[in-house]
């Protein structure tokens, strides 16, 4: 996966100023190969509904991807008969690639693109780039599998694309809906941080930026659709899911890894102007508390399991002991990956020797408080022992918080972790 040209942590959203005479807002882009029968149809279509429906300045390129038939020829006929449409051709196929290279180019602070068939009903363009447009999301896309959502297709392609989309929602842990419909936008400042990270230039392009901006943290605003399937498609639907699974693959095996510096795509956390003002505001202290506590109570329950099994061959300080290190390494492990957001072997040697020196603390608090329970009462029940205990592990809980945020994982300026390791 790629890694370098990657500029920074994105600003916060606001929303887009009034566009200068002449600047497109919206830059929406056609990738076609062969298609000199229904491309002049659709650009005409889409211009008309644009000079109707939008309100702000728009351009609309036509991105050729190696077209051998007279694609290019319709593209250059009607970029010199309207002023908001553009040709452009690129020598090499794939719709990944000629999306990648004039989103890039594109000076437009809204960037979008569509299928050449028309598909999806072009109301639903304005409730897609709106949200981009006034600073509330950085990507927007069309979703076919939306309650509300009106579709006619076969069969066949209703199953594919629903099961390719629990594929993602299985291995990729995907929350959108809708991967593959032809229909979506971004804003160009997102899109010259992420571009650089996506590797496909095919039909898996759409999702892997997706995956990719979701894991960062970026906003992905869905609109329903109305969608009628071009029974004439040209995409080779077995050779298109076989290349999908691949990258789903490859892709999460780059997440697993920690490979992909997806940090360079966080926002801050409001976009309220105030937000950006305030000082020594621990960021993410809200998710990593979540987290925390998730991680807590699977190793309080592996710590309670572990002592109750301990307590049956050995006495309570042993057990407390054995139970206590081996649940410590688990939860150092998971809170290492799960709630501070540290991926990559750098450093894991490190943060688990800090652990253990954590462990001590919550040693000593559990030890001391059996140790006062055995001056009280020499015989306790079993009952009594693990209600201490709970109690004593919940003050070490909170103690082990607020020593695994500001020793063992602190948060570290940008592009100080090792190589390998990231947040």
């Amino acid at each position: 996966m790629r890694t370098d040209s990657s500029p920074g942590t994105l600003p916060a959203r606001e929303h887009l100023p009034a566009a200068a005479a002449g600047t497109p807002v919206l830059d929406v882009v056609i990738p076609v190969y062969n298609e000199e029968k229904d491309l002049g149809p659709c650009v005409l279509r889409l211009h008309g509904h644009l000079a109707r429906t939008f309100p702000y300045p728009f351009r609309i390129t036509v991105a050729d991807n190696a077209s051998t038939d007279g694609t290019p020829h319709v593209a250059e006929r009607l970029a010199a008969r309207i002023p908001e449409v553009r040709s452009v051709r690129l020598e090499q196929k794939g719709r990944g690639r000629a999306l990648g290279a004039v989103w890039s180019a594109s000076e437009a602070p809204v960037l979008a693109y569509m299928d050449v068939d028309l598909s999806t009903d072009l109301n639903a363009l304005l409730p897609l780039v709106a949200p981009l447009i006034s600073g509330h999301s950085d990507l927007a896309i069309g979703s076919r599998l939306s309650r509300s959502s009106r579709v006619v297709r076969g069969a066949r392609r209703e199953f594919i694309s629903r099961s390719y989309n629990l594929i993602l929602r299985g291995s990729l842990q995907a929350r959108f809906s809708d991967a593959q419909c032809g229909f979506k936008a971004i804003r160009r400042d997102v899109a010259r941080v992420l571009l650089p990270l996506v590797e496909d230039t095919g039909w898996f392009f759409d999702t892997e930026m997706l995956v990719l901006a979701e894991r960062a943290g970026l906003r992905i605003h869905e609109v329903p659709v109305d969608w009628v399937d071009d029974p004439d498609s040209t995409v080779h639907i077995v050779r298109t899911a076989t290349e999908d699974l691949r990258g789903v693959l490859r892709v999460g095996k780059a997440l697993a890894s920690g490979s992909l510096p997806l940090d360079r795509l966080t926002r801050p956390f409001g976009d309220d102007p105030r937000d950006r003002e305030l000082a020594d505001v621990p960021g993410g202290l809200a998710r990593q508390l979540v987290g925390f506590c998730v991680v807590g109570g699977l190793s309080t329950l592996l710590y309670l399991l572990l002592y109750t099994g301990f307590r049956a061959f050995t006495g309570s300080q042993a057990a407390n002991a054995l139970a206590l290190l081996l649940s410590a390494v688990a939860n150092t492990a998971a809170n290492r990956r799960l709630t501070f957001g540290v991926r990559g072997r750098a450093g894991a040697v490190r943060h688990q020797a800090q652990g253990l020196v954590v462990l001590g603390i919550g040693l000593a608090l559990t030890s001391g408080s059996l140790a006062a329970l055995s001056a009280a009462n020499a015989d306790p029940a079993h009952s009594t022992e693990l209600a201490v205990l709970i109690a004593a592990n919940l003050a070490a809980t909170v103690l082990r918080f607020l020593l695994f945020r500001a020793w063992v994982f602190p948060d570290r300026p940008h592009g100080s972790y090792p190589q390998g390791e990231s947040r």
